[in-house]
């Protein structure tokens, strides 16, 4: 995967610009924050977290749209279930993917931090291809943004925690490490 720093775009992947982002207060890209996503909740493969990011959700089509169709969110990218990846905003650019959130005692994560959503839930465990994607891009991202270190990676859990559970307890965190050091180390 490559990420062209200058636009802030990998250029091998689909891209489906939202207009859900702003620009980053200061320019810092420091934190990586994983969470996970499906529209309707629990159903897979739907083009509905597209949509939803786009602002084109259509809240007749189920109860729980009518809850969220109205709200403005982002993240920068999805990994779906068979591990296709599509970007949404640059990630030059601040995605509203964190909400009320703190780092390190540091608030407003969207400031600093590229959200990666991945199609699923917090109970049902993540696929091997979502994994393999997730692993692709976050070390490219790491590469690009070197501030980014393996302990600036997290869940949306852990900066929201009294109000967010994802990428929930299905997520395989040692995997996801273990992947990323062994890419590392040329293993």
């Amino acid at each position: 995967m490559q990420l062209d720093p200058s636009s802030g775009w990998c250029l091998d992947i689909r891209h489906c610009p939202s207009a859900n982002f702003n620009q980053r207060p200061c320019g810092e890209i420091s934190l990586l924050v994983i969470h996970n996503i499906s529209l309707p909740p629990g159903q897979f493969g739907t083009g509905k977290v597209q949509a939803f990011f786009q602002n084109c959700l259509n809240a007749d089509e189920h109860p729980y749209f009518a809850e969220v169709a109205s709200m403005r969110v982002s993240a920068h990218f999805l990994i779906e279930r068979d591990g296709v990846t599509t970007q949404f905003v640059s990630c030059n650019d601040r995605a509203w993917h964190a909400g009320l959130s703190s780092f390190e005692g540091r608030e407003n994560c969207n400031d600093f931090s590229i959200g990666i959503e991945l199609e699923g839930t917090d109970e049902l465990p993540f696929t091997e291809a979502q994994y393999e994607a997730l692993v692709e891009l976050a070390d490219a991202l790491q590469q690009a943004y070197p501030a980014i270190t393996a302990q600036r990676i997290c869940g949306h859990s852990d900066i929201a925690p009294l109000r967010k559970t994802d990428p929930g307890p299905a997520f395989d965190w040692s995997r996801l490490r273990g992947a990323l050091i062994s890419r590392r180390e040329g293993v």
